[in-house]
């Protein structure tokens, strides 16, 4: 798992911190995350839920289910969580992976009283490169240019859909 941490370039991240820990997420076999700590800290990386070659058809969703609940316990809790809300998929079982995280996501959260919305893939692309159909490569150079360092396009859209929740309080600025 790739981390970067950030506690300069972003609005807000080191003067008044805000008081909301809020995550963001970019989810597939490899999920990318970006979270906002209640500290202003901003912390990003992604993680894999890769079934091992024994594993069942579900333990990948029990490893999602514990890795969330790991990030709420060491920098929660979360108190809002915005993911990309993907409409179509390469494949059918890209769409089952998806569709699978997503209902562990809000299951999770519905649990917990926490709130989450899904940002459509053109409006986070559209925010941090002004083109709602850029390419992933673009997204990359976006976050490296607000002063990240992702490890590929997964964390970077992560990035992005936070640096879109921060700067646009959710879409509502």
């Amino acid at each position: 798992m790739a981390d970067t941490t950030l506690s300069g370039d972003v609005p807000g991240a080191t003067l008044n911190p805000p008081s909301r820990t809020i995550l963001a997420l970019d989810l597939g076999t490899t999920t990318g995350w970006a979270l906002r700590g209640h500290d202003g800290l901003i912390t990003t990386g992604t993680v894999s839920f890769r079934p091992g070659r024994f594993d069942g058809g579900g333990m990948r969703y029990l490893r999602f289910t514990n890795w969330l609940t790991e990030i709420d316990r060491l920098s929660g809790p979360v108190e809002a969580i915005w993911f990309e809300e993907v409409r179509r998929h390469a494949g059918t079982d890209a769409a089952h992976v998806y569709g699978g995280l997503m209902a562990t996501l809000t299951a999770w959260a519905e649990l917990r009283g926490v709130p989450y919305e899904g940002v459509p893939v053109g409006t986070i692309k559209r925010h941090v490169t002004g083109k709602g159909n850029a390419p992933k490569h673009a997204m990359i150079e976006a976050a490296c240019a607000r002063g990240f360092s992702p490890a590929d396009d997964n964390e970077a859209d992560a990035i992005a859909i936070l640096l879109w929740a921060i700067e646009t309080k959710g879409g509502l600025a």
